[in-house]
């Protein structure tokens, strides 16, 4: 999982070539706490069909609000560098898999 900044977005996420999932969060967030392990375990098990990558809204508040990011914790999908969809709040493992399942399997 790697850490996304000001400096690395572009390369990170825009110009990937797999799908991107972008989890905004911040250290003093209890629900971002909550799917932290969910994301981590999805970040392990689809390594091979999505990168998975987390930005700290306190150390990056110039994208989160270029991104329009108002809550957290947010799941940002990105496919051929555009943002795709997002999913607000916590969300169950299932949930953030069958997203994945239809961005991956989009034409």
């Amino acid at each position: 999982m790697v850490e996304i900044n000001g400096q690395n977005f572009n390369r990170e996420v825009l110009d990937s070539e797999k799908v991107v999932l972008v989890d905004f969060w911040a250290p003093w967030c209890v629900p971002c706490k909550v799917i932290a392990p969910t994301v981590e375990k999805i970040a392990h098990e689809h390594r091979d069909r999505v990168k998975v990558a987390k930005a700290n809204v306190d150390d990056n508040p110039d994208l989160a609000t270029a991104l329009s990011i108002f809550n957290i914790p947010t799941l940002v999908f990105f496919k051929s560098g555009k943002e795709h969809s997002r999913l607000i709040g916590v969300n169950t493992k299932e949930a953030i898999e069958a997203k994945i399942e239809k961005i991956t399997n989009e034409g």
